[in-house]
């Protein structure tokens, strides 16, 4: 009963998560899908829907060209719908292509080359990575970089980084050959390294030194509430006075964060999912769509460009999730292509059918694992 009333504290304030959430979900979404519908457009496929969201139509249009643009009743995705899908996965319809003729058989989905369908479905993780890049962008264009020097102002005593051997006015340089120009580049690699051992190159006396330090797993509680394991050495900034600065950038100087920014995002992922098979990483981070309108909801109470930000990191992630080879996700559908294109023909209707239905029992078991995951996290709270 407790539990039950935990959740039910939450469902009294869903009002304060519902709109952040639907604009960041919606505003990913809604990009993701549009990859697919201009790259498909180009290639000459007819696109019979785009919603955003599942389920019932809430509202809707027909463009010129027989496209119907809409809003459906549950906003968990959304898809594009080609002549000739049998579903919003993009399953052949093989009774509805056999009743084509070969004119309009070409303006299907199935009636492109195998590459031209590789191009439409890689586009929606693309343009994934290029909203974040364009966002990640226009924060550092509009509001520029924090920057604290990279040197050291206390070392915790009895701390990971006393024993490796730091020293109040250590600068550091690098951690295995990434360059460290801020401490919060430092507090970035280090907080998703724990019980990873660094190479540490620092400057002492004008010379450079090499330490090895292992961050050590410590809960952090954030100022939601919320709990998080992240890895911690034992070193302190200084934060006052000319040590803190504010950089300004030009766009172009801005994109190239921008892509700098959503390449440190598939990074840790990928080494998210290393720890996941290493053991040193707990399935308790993997969150659903309950962790994801918890999170929108207290990121806006920060102000716009941080729910905004939210929404560049959500973009790198879905894009990223959207490429594993799994039936039923975009890089299922590129593996499917990466065959043909060796085999020099499709995969059997047969085959694909299983494959499909093997990527829907994942995906659906990935959903109720991070549902069941948001409730306890929340039933912690």
């Amino acid at each position: 009963m407790e539990a039950l009333g935990q959740i039910g504290h939450f469902g009294t304030g869903t009002l304060g998560y519902l709109i952040p959430f639907l604009f960041v979900l919606t505003t990913v979404v809604f990009f993701h899908e549009l990859g697919h519908f201009l790259v498909a457009r180009w290639c000459g496929v007819k696109v019979k829907a785009f919603s955003i969201g599942f389920g019932p139509e809430l509202i809707g249009f027909n463009d010129k060209r027989g496209t119907r643009w809409k809003i459906s009743a549950i906003p968990l995705g959304g898809y594009v719908k080609f002549l000739g899908d049998e579903d919003v996965a993009s399953t052949p319809d093989h009774a509805a292509l056999d009743s084509l003729t070969e004119d309009e058989r070409r303006d299907t989905f199935f009636g492109k080359s195998v590459w031209q369908r590789a191009a439409i479905v890689a586009a929606g993780p693309f343009a994934n990575f290029l909203l974040s890049i364009v966002i990640f962008a226009t924060i550092f264009t509009l509001y520029g970089r924090e920057v604290t020097t990279a040197r050291v102002d206390q070392v915790v005593p009895g701390s990971v980084a006393e024993k490796a051997g730091f020293m109040p006015g250590d600068l550091i340089l690098s951690i295995d050959g990434s360059k460290i120009d801020t401490f919060n580049d430092l507090q970035r690699i280090v907080s998703t390294s724990a019980d990873l051992p660094l190479a540490v190159v620092i400057e002492r006396g004008g010379q450079a030194l090499t330490l090895s330090a292992t961050p050590q797993r410590r809960e952090v509680t954030d100022r939601f509430g919320n709990v998080h394991r992240i890895g911690q050495l034992g070193l302190s900034r200084d934060a006052s006075g000319g040590n803190v600065t504010v950089e300004r950038f030009s766009f172009p100087q801005a994109l190239v964060m921008g892509a700098q920014e959503t390449w440190f995002v598939v990074d840790r992922t990928f080494a998210y999912i290393g720890g996941l098979f290493a053991g040193r990483e707990s399935t308790d981070e993997l969150g659903g769509p309950i962790r994801v309108a918890q999170v929108s909801g207290q990121v806006a109470t920060l102000g716009f460009a941080a729910l905004v930000n939210l929404a560049a990191v959500l973009s790198v992630s879905i894009g990223l999730l959207n490429l594993f080879p799994v039936p039923m996700l975009d890089g299922g559908h590129l593996l499917f292509y990466a065959i043909e294109a060796i085999r020099g023909r499709p995969l059997s209707p047969r085959a694909q059918d299983i494959g499909f239905r093997i990527g829907l029992a994942a995906v659906v078991m990935l959903m109720l694992f991070t549902t069941w995951n948001d409730i306890v996290h929340l039933t912690s709270l």
